[in-house]
């Protein structure tokens, strides 16, 4: 019987609300980096205990990683994304109710953590379901731009929000500015849950191409398969340098260039990693969309990898401010431009392994990394816990610059990784 296949408007509302919550998601993660020093003053902690509010995020997901993947995959988005937006609206909430404590709002972090690969795990899940093939980047792309809008209104917003709270004629934080700022997030939260439940739909009633109606893998034979792959090792390679590294230089940026003779805790460092996310957010749109009307996901693979070298390289041998703002934005926006094409291009290479397990294991491989990419430069690079928020500290102890080389030289081997790969074979099959 011949099927019929069906392209739906709705699939742009369903893509609209799942990649509002990703940057929801994003937005609960960094909370707290920008006010790291009010928060120690005010929960009366040390800074290991704020910055484990943000790491908490990365250690969670190696564990919850392959759970998530496994229940979005076996009882789809609704279900699997649901238990996402479930955890996100109601810890979202705990958190701000319970904003005065620090008890009470590491254990809404730790929970919210464990939101965030039931959502993260489904960006190419969702793109499958809905959208044909010669849109799916774009649309984990938009997924991702959000994503980046979250972390960016996180970090401008989240001081403001606080101080809108504070007695008029006061700067300094307090803890029920603290708490209603928490509050608000929560709200936000709450609304991004719901506006998912009630919008969000499995799978459209019929699939949108004959590739999305192909049956696919359980979780654990889609796990063999994706192994078996070249292309797909190659793959997790890649995110696993290139995730790592972006994970350490945001946490880092602060120290990388008290090291170049910036005050730590000055407004450079803001402003570089300001333009960094905006960058990527450019970046985000545009190469999606080419690499969709193309159809080539090696190729913008490569032109990613290749273009990303410079703004790295400018980031660790440059000292003026102006060349580091041009190297931040260039790092930027073909490193971020390059996540939802490897996005994609995983799910196409695995294919028929769920796009979930794909998703799942390249950002895991990505967490790991940074965890001992960070690790690595916290212990052999002399940073204490206590010199991110030390300006005096920081400028004496940190020496980070061998890293950044380091970085360079593993970004060259990414280069050298994407060019062995070979183009998707779905995308091929589109083009003929």
């Amino acid at each position: 019987m011949q099927k019929t296949y069906t392209v739906y408007a709705y699939r742009w509302m369903v893509l609209l609300v799942f990649a509002l919550l990703n940057g929801v998601i994003q937005l609960d993660w960094i909370t707290f980096a920008p006010v790291t020093v009010d928060a120690m003053a005010l929960y009366g902690v040390s800074a290991f205990w704020i910055v484990l509010l943000s790491m908490s995020f990365m250690l969670v997901y190696l564990v919850m990683s392959v759970p998530a993947s496994y229940i979005i995959g076996r009882y789809g988005i609704r279900i699997g994304v649901g238990i996402g937006a479930a955890l996100t609206g109601v810890f979202g909430y705990v958190r701000g109710v319970g904003g005065e404590s620090y008890t009470a709002v590491c254990l809404a972090q730790f929970a919210l953590a464990a939101a965030q690969p039931f959502i993260m795990n489904a960006i190419t899940k969702v793109a499958a379901e809905w959208f044909p093939i010669n849109e799916r980047a774009t649309a984990s792309g938009v997924t991702a731009l959000f994503q980046f809008i979250g972390i960016i209104i996180a970090m401008a917003a989240t001081r403001p929000i606080a101080e809108m709270f504070l007695p008029a004629g006061s700067t300094a934080l307090t803890l029920p500015a603290m708490k209603s700022m928490l509050t608000v997030y929560g709200y936000v939260s709450i609304v991004s849950a719901v506006l998912f439940i009630l919008i969000v739909r499995d799978k459209p009633p019929s699939p949108p191409d004959a590739e999305s109606a192909e049956e696919r893998y359980g979780m654990f034979d889609g796990l063999r398969h994706l192994f078996r792959q070249r292309d797909m090792i190659f793959l997790l390679l890649i995110f696993f340098i290139g995730l790592g590294m972006f994970n350490a230089i945001t946490t880092f940026v602060d120290l990388i260039l008290a090291g170049k003779g910036y005050k730590a805790g000055g407004h450079e460092a803001g402003d570089i990693g300001a333009l960094m996310m905006i960058a990527g957010v450019l970046g985000a749109i545009v190469v999606p969309i080419f690499s969709d009307r193309l159809m080539k996901r090696k190729l913008f693979l490569v032109i990613c990898m290749l273009g990303l070298i410079p703004g790295l390289a400018g980031l660790t041998f440059a000292s003026s401010y102006a060349l580091l703002l041009i190297a931040s934005g260039v790092f930027g926006f073909f490193f971020m431009g390059a996540a939802p094409i490897g996005y994609q291009y995983a799910a196409e290479v695995s294919h028929p392994a769920p796009e979930s397990t794909s998703q799942g294991m390249i950002v895991l491989s990505g967490q790991v990394s940074g965890t001992i990419f960070i690790t690595l430069m916290a212990i052999l690079g002399h940073v204490t816990i206590e010199a991110m928020a030390d300006a005096n500290r920081a400028e004496s102890t940190i020496t980070l610059t061998p890293f950044m080389i380091g970085f360079i030289a593993l970004a060259v081997v990414n280069v050298v990784l994407s060019c062995l790969m070979k183009e998707s074979a779905l995308a091929k099959e589109e083009i003929s």
